[in-house]
């Protein structure tokens, strides 16, 4: 299986995970505000801390975004490009997103894919200081409570990723999800199983589903051999042997694929964050 090495120490934990109270939410957030502002305001209006959705219709602008590229410097395995940011209205068709907190503030992890204003198809990682919403858009998953996901320097990548943190712990018997965050170069069905198995799911719903992993290996779509990934997960239900995840992404150099990934061949770059809730 392909493998990146990481400029730090790997940690001794490889899938991190809380339990958490998962509050399914289907609501349109309104134009003329910034989508970092609209998704906070929903989870504090659900008195939840964050959580994992996935974003449709709808357009943004101004908006601003990166593509992943290759690194500068040995600090780090990969990087982000400079940032684009595209004239008038672009058509949003579909993201993932974590909600969360970075240096106490409200924060987004975002990665999308759109259709810009001339018609160009584009994908990658959404700038929350820099994205309002034009038209409004669609927001479906889960918002939570009793664990949240807050940036936290991680020594293995050298970035600061969002990673589930324990608040307020549940309430004894209403926790129904786990928050997690998987590390770099385990497979990224594999671990998703293991996290499943560990929160003693028989199978699990996957919400949200933002990282990357090191190129790709499809079922149905010619490979990606490019190792710097920007990813979303489109569709994911976990059930172990018969896992399939939906996914799209951009690589680094702009080229966009999607498709179901191949069980056992597809090892996770930086990070994947999502909540995962019984099926």
């Amino acid at each position: 299986m392909r493998h990146i090495q990481q400029p730090g120490p790997a940690g001794p934990e490889r899938i991190i995970a809380h339990p958490v109270r998962a509050q399914a939410v289907d609501v349109e957030l309104p134009r003329g505000t910034s989508l970092l502002t609209a998704l906070h305001d929903l989870a504090r209006a659900h008195g939840a801390e964050g959580g994992c959705l996935t974003l449709s219709g709808g357009a943004l602008g101004p908006f601003a975004y990166v593509i992943p590229a290759l690194a500068p410097d040995p600090s780090h395995a990969a990087y982000y490009s400079d940032t684009f940011r595209p004239a008038g209205a672009t058509r949003l068709d579909i993201a993932s997103i974590t909600v969360g907190f970075r240096d106490g503030a409200p924060f987004f992890h975002c990665h999308g894919f759109w259709t810009e204003a001339y018609g160009r198809p584009g994908g990658g990682h959404m700038l929350p200081d820099e994205t309002i919403i034009a038209v409004p858009i669609r927001a479906t998953g889960v918002l939570i409570s009793g664990a949240r996901f807050e940036a936290l320097q991680d020594a293995e990548t050298g970035f600061k990723l969002f990673t589930p943190v324990a608040t307020t712990p549940p309430r004894a018997g209403s926790a129904n999800g786990i928050a997690i965050r998987l590390c770099p170069n385990q497979d990224i069905t594999a671990a998703l199983e293991a996290a499943t198995a560990g929160a003693g799911f028989a199978a699990a719903r996957l919400h949200g589903g933002v990282g990357s992993i090191i190129g790709a290996r499809y079922d149905n779509a010619p490979p990606v051999d490019n190792f710097a990934t920007e990813m979303l997960i489109r569709d994911g239900v976990i059930r172990p042997g018969a896992t399939r995840l939906d996914v799209a992404m951009v690589d680094l150099t702009g080229q966009l694929s999607a498709g179901v990934l191949t069980p056992g061949d597809n090892p996770v770059l930086m990070t994947l964050e999502a909540v995962l809730t019984p099926n």
